[in-house]
């Protein structure tokens, strides 16, 4: 609650108004209990009552008072209920989206290496459900409490003032109920954790089998996968269950505690009214202030429950807020007007969290405006040495340079905005071909989409399309084909414009026509940029200026093609198996 608190620093003003409106209608709520005691005292004592005291000694006069009063203090308390319900709510909503929005920022600026260790699904119920249970509590929750407090100190100290003996009679079982409440507290907490870590399971499984329904049903995996949901479903309900059966045992026995206060304040007060100790019109509001003041507290058990439902969700949203992340900006990161596209490894040393080492040492240099191959087996490092120029991840040792600057030095806004990236897994958003290609470029004129669309060999598929350049590609965009999908990657990256452009197993899905065509465009563009391909099939790179072969981190080779032919080492190997000539 304190880090909640924190947070919420540019709505104090807000919150403290909204309480201000849920404490004057809960005083204006109050009050007809305690004007049906002086109503019961005008008809009792007529001309001695408490308003003939105060100057009203007509009785016609006393009850145009007690009416006018009446009306004023039900106007004021529906005046005060609309205005904290809409403060309330209209802070929900402003904090919900704040929340959402500083999370999802954090999200994003988090290291890759965090990602790989998480559950999609796990992180979108974060972001989504567990923030909309702390709207639901800021709905309504808040204002019971608050309430609910500001009831039980004001009526406490009218029955005091009124009949101190019966008081303690009514108000004996308040901290059985306080404490009571408080236990139910502490054991619904672990119980509401646990639940909201069932939902994301439970979340991050259907979100991973929507995306791999193709791969399901392929290997008819439908029985299976619903075994699977089945038994996250049930624990996720089992999770429940044991939060339901606590809290719902809750109101019962604040039930009782609330019965033995109303019964000691009947009958006790009963018997001082009789013997005269006590006036008709005080009894009169003890028994409906007994009930205002206990009834209540029947509903704090499911106050009690929707707040623990929130602080469980809180608790998951601020953790992910306070993840910390090492791949940042520097304190005086200095931005890149101009860019040349010259690219360095020096000594770098570089092992992922898991203890993966890959690089011990490697120096690799890129001459801007030059095509650049990247070969080697899996695991070599190739994609590896990407990471480290986009900064997805820092060396553990070394320095990677661009233009002869140190990357961590750069703005990483600046430092990506100038790689453009096509990866071996094409993601394309939902959306049009227009919104897709314009992503990373989105005031390109149309005839530079088109261009760099033909330069992919994408602008004779896509204007067969029913809605050529509009039409939608559907989530991943898998209303196109691979290749479809390929080409467009390809397109985008090169309307981004970028210095440097970096291809990772970019060809691997066209055909070898396409693959042909591609290659004419990108040696049209060589001359103005910076071109980094990865490639297994060396039919892609064999044009690239230079050609470094990677195994185990280490560079075994580099040259042009027909260097490292001639050379005969494993360049030469690969490109005999990749041709059909072994021997």
């Amino acid at each position: 609650m304190s880090r909640l608190w924190r947070y919420c620093l540019p709505w104090r003003l807000r919150i403290w108004l909204a309480t201000l409106y849920s404490t004057l209608n809960k005083l204006f709520d109050i009050a007809p209990e305690v004007l049906i005691g002086v109503a019961v005292d005008v008809v009792v004592k007529r001309e001695d009552s408490l308003l003939a005291a105060i100057g009203f000694q007509s009785l016609n006069t006393q009850l145009l008072v007690l009416g006018a009063a009446t009306f004023l203090v039900w106007l004021l308390e529906s005046l005060f209920e609309y205005l904290y319900s809409v403060s309330w709510r209209r802070l929900a909503q402003s904090l919900q989206h704040s929340l959402r929005m500083d999370c999802y920022e954090r999200v994003q600026q988090l290291d890759m290496s965090w990602f790989e260790d998480q559950n999609v699904g796990n992180i979108q119920s974060t972001l989504n459900d567990d923030i909309n249970q702390l709207e639901r509590f800021l709905d309504t929750g808040a204002n019971e409490l608050i309430q609910l407090t500001v009831s039980t100190v004001l009526i406490g100290l009218i029955f005091f003032a009124l009949e101190p003996q019966i008081a303690w009679i009514t108000v004996m079982p308040v901290p059985i109920i306080f404490f009571g409440s408080r236990a139910f507290q502490r054991n619904l907490g672990p119980r509401y954790a646990a639940v909201r870590d069932a939902a994301g399971q439970l979340g991050g499984t259907l979100s991973n089998n929507l995306s791999g329904i193709a791969t399901i049903k392929s290997f008819t995996a439908e029985q299976a996968e619903k075994q699977r949901m089945n038994a996250l479903s049930l624990a996720y309900q089992s999770a429940n269950a044991e939060a339901i059966r606590l809290s719902s045992a809750f109101i019962p026995v604040i039930r009782m505690a609330i019965l033995a206060g109303f019964l000691g304040t009947m009958v006790w007060g009963g018997f001082k009214t009789l013997s005269g100790e006590l006036q008709v019109s005080a009894y009169s509001v003890l028994i409906f202030l007994t009930q205002r003041f206990l009834w209540p507290f029947t509903r704090l058990g499911q106050t009690v429950d929707l707040f623990e439902r929130a602080m469980a969700s809180t608790r998951r949203v601020l953790n992910l807020m306070e993840t910390p992340f090492s791949v940042r900006d520097a304190q005086d990161a200095l931005s890149l007007t101009t860019s040349f596209g010259s690219v360095s490894f020096n000594r770098i040393k570089f092992s992922y969290d898991n203890g993966t080492r890959v690089f011990d040492g490697l120096d690799l240099q890129i001459q801007g405006k030059t095509t650049v191959a990247l070969v080697g087996g899996t695991g070599s490092g190739k994609s590896s040495l990407v990471k480290l120029m986009l900064r997805f991840y820092d060396p553990q040792g070394g320095s990677v340079t661009l233009d002869g600057r140190d990357i961590k030095d750069l703005a990483l806004f600046d430092l990506r905005r100038r790689m453009a990236l096509v990866s071996q897994d094409v993601f394309l958003f939902h959306g049009t071909i227009r919104d897709n290609l314009k992503y990373g470029n989105p005031d390109a004129s149309d005839a530079d989409m088109i261009e760099a669309a033909k330069s992919a060999e994408a602008d004779g598929f896509v204007r067969q399309l029913p809605d050529g350049y509009d039409t939608v590609v559907g989530e991943r965009g898998q209303k196109l084909s691979g290749g479809q999908r390929q080409r467009l990657s390809i397109a985008r990256a090169l309307l981004k414009n970028a210095p440097i452009l970096i291809l990772d197993e970019a060809t691997s899905a066209v055909d070898n026509e396409t693959e042909a065509a591609i290659q004419r465009s990108l040696h049209r563009l060589a001359h103005d940029r910076t071109i980094i391909v990865i490639a297994h099939r060396l039919s892609t790179i064999r044009h690239a200026d230079l050609i470094y072969v990677l195994a185990d981190g280490k560079i075994e080779e580099w040259g042009d093609h027909d260097a490292l032919l001639a050379e005969r080492g494993r360049y030469f190997q690969l490109w005999q198996i990749q041709t059909g000539d072994v021997a």
